[in-house]
């Protein structure tokens, strides 16, 4: 994403490492769909000693109890079709140089990608705990 604001190539020397990246955002976006369609609750005790600050992230505290929701806002917003859209965006500004492109279109989804990130962060960890 720094590279789709800079007028500079990035990983020109490495340019397979974008696509696989491209790819691996892909199948992300298609598991937050099915976690956005499953009716599963990730919600924990608001009152925990074990909260911490660092894994709330870039979640607001009702996503932090209940990180579904940052799934069902992020594909209530854009479908997977627009995120693919982005997702390509991001990977043709991070290739080349790009004077006059438009794009600042990208960071409301990279904002949905964080989001989505993170809350699949949390899903993990409670459930490993929760099989422990």
């Amino acid at each position: 994403m720094i590279y789709a604001r800079k007028k500079k190539t990035a990983i020109n020397e490495d340019a397979p490492a974008i696509f696989h990246f491209h790819q691996a955002l892909r199948s992300f976006v298609r598991a937050g769909y099915a976690i956005r369609l499953k009716e599963w609750t990730w919600e924990i005790d608001t009152n925990s000693q074990n909260r911490s600050p660092l894994m709330q992230a870039s979640l607001s505290d009702e996503e932090y109890q209940n990180p579904t929701l940052v799934f069902r806002k992020a594909f209530a917003e854009y479908s997977i079709k627009d995120f693919d859209y982005y997702i390509a965006l991001a990977v043709y500004f991070s290739m080349g140089i790009y004077v006059n492109a438009a794009e600042s279109k990208i960071f409301a989804p990279y904002i949905h990608l964080t989001k989505m990130l993170d809350a699949a962060h949390l899903i993990l960890e409670r459930r490993t705990r929760k099989n422990q």
